[in-house]
């Protein structure tokens, strides 16, 4: 994704979008991207309860954690990697 010499703008890659030299931007993906490189712009959970799951809101960018048996309660994160 890098932006070659005299240029005013590079493309995500992901959304196929153009964008100014030192802007940065969330692509649909949510990865967080400048023109040098996009990365995850969001935490993943390594570590949560066994009677809890994970499930992606790719919306809000985030993982929510519940517990299996009420998805109505939230579960406590033990550990995540990322942002």
């Amino acid at each position: 994704m890098g932006a070659l010499a005299g240029a005013t703008h590079c493309q995500d890659i992901v959304d196929k979008t153009w964008h100014a030299i030192g802007s940065t931007w969330r692509n649909s993906a949510c990865q967080d991207c400048s023109c040098n490189g996009c990365c995850d712009g969001f935490s993943t959970p390594v570590s949560i309860p066994d009677d809890c799951m994970m499930e992606f809101d790719s919306k809000q960018c985030e993982y929510n954690v519940f517990k299996k048996a009420d998805h109505t309660q939230s579960c406590v994160v033990l550990s995540a990697v990322g942002k």
